[in-house]
């Protein structure tokens, strides 16, 4: 095959991520991300969808002929708010694509950089802006400064938290994604390329910590100990294009959300997989005959200025992987805005009696979005051997 290996960066990329999100994109060890491996190659196809967005691309042998490779980028709805587009990588093209290999597919491998005939460079985690003088420029921080033009309150009094959201993007401070840590996108003027940020594990640790795992600050029962050491990555709900629950999606690789609010219900629209929530704000109890979902049945009421949802009724799956959760989960959340920053925070509060011991608490924070809600396809790849499935 030709290619070379031209670097190799040792660090400790896992360390940076917590366990759900090392799980959620690549199963802990998918990519070998302390090695970069270079194609010359032939630009054949990209596909820009949920979880992962691929570039497809052939590489001429020296004996002439013709391998077929894919490379792993981040999700589209990352990239659809990072400036990337289709148009920016015609059919046909010769490239230079740096990259991570697969530890055990020779044909697949993570984006770091993509370099085009006419010297156009974008990096995995690279913002980019048209340039005057055509192509991109890099913008070391958000391309889009959200406009708010929202009221603040409904005629009815209520907050005003209608209209489309978004978590500040995660981005790692070497845009390449071989090292620096990840933080906040519009922090991120504040560190050098490739600056570790204060705090960011060094990949050697003290050891294991003192005590039981706890999971949202509750440990697990012993069922959900048990379920948590089965897991395996196939098991990813994110990986079957599926929800992992109403907690997790809503925040987690930066997704565009939607909230609309009515007469009599605020729906929930989520941006990872374009999953539907109803909060029935007439009800004052759950009906009797719910039917499982992943999105449960959602009733809600307002406390002053802050909505409070409750949800019951779910299907049993995951509520944030590794950990699983039964037909018995009951989760109640809370959503505050911040008007002068136009900040929507949620905190919450999940029980399950099958898998935890406590409850599991955390919260998230959203603000006005910089692009549309727009979910978009998803099709997952990652468990065919790209190499055995693509010959000529």
């Amino acid at each position: 095959m030709s290619r070379a290996i031209v670097s190799f960066v040792v660090f400790g990329f896992a360390a940076f991520l917590r366990p759900e999100m090392t799980l959620a994109h690549h199963g802990g060890a998918e990519y070998d991300l302390g090695k970069t491996v270079e194609f010359k190659a032939k630009l054949t196809k990209v596909d820009l969808i949920n979880p992962h967005a691929w570039l497809y691309f052939d590489v001429t042998e020296n004996d002439g002929k013709v391998s077929h490779h894919r490379c792993e980028m981040r999700s589209v709805h990352v990239l659809r708010r990072s400036g990337w587009t289709k148009e920016l990588f015609p059919v046909g093209q010769q490239i230079t694509i740096e990259a991570s290999p697969n530890r055990t597919d020779p044909a697949s491998c993570y984006l770091q950089t993509i370099l085009t005939a006419d010297g156009t460079r974008m990096d995995r985690y690279g913002q980019y802006v048209k340039a005057p003088q055509g192509g991109v420029q890099e913008v070391r921080g958000p391309i889009v400064k959200p406009k708010n033009n929202r009221p603040a309150r409904r005629p009815s009094g209520e907050p005003n938290i209608a209209g489309d959201w978004a978590p500040v993007q995660q981005v790692m401070v070497n845009a390449r994604g071989t090292g620096g840590g990840l933080v906040p996108l519009n922090t991120l003027d504040q560190y050098k390329s490739g600056e570790r940020p204060a705090g960011a594990a060094k990949g050697k640790g003290g050891g294991a910590p003192k005590g039981p795992r706890l999971y949202g600050g509750t440990e697990l029962t012993e069922a959900g100990e048990k379920a948590a050491a089965d897991f395996k990555r196939e098991d990813t709900p994110r990986f079957k294009c599926e929800t992992t629950s109403v907690i997790f999606d809503w925040t987690f690789d930066g997704p565009v959300d939607r909230i609309t609010q009515n007469k009599d219900t605020i729906v929930l629209e989520y941006g990872q997989f374009g999953l539907k929530r109803t909060i029935y704000m007439n009800q004052k109890e759950h009906a009797n005959n719910i039917k499982p979902s992943r999105a449960g049945h959602s009733i809600g009421h307002w406390e002053g200025d802050t909505l409070v949802v409750d949800t019951v009724g779910f299907l049993p799956g995951f509520l944030n992987t590794p950990v699983r959760n039964s037909d018995k989960l009951h989760v109640v959340e809370r959503f505050s805005l911040d008007t002068d920053k136009m900040a929507l925070t949620r905190s919450y509060s999940a029980e399950d009696p099958v898998y935890l011991k406590g409850k599991y608490t955390g919260s998230d924070t959203i603000f006005v979005a910089d692009a549309p809600y727009n979910p978009g396809k998803c099709q997952e790849l990652n468990f065919i051997d790209y190499s055995k499935q693509q010959k000529q």
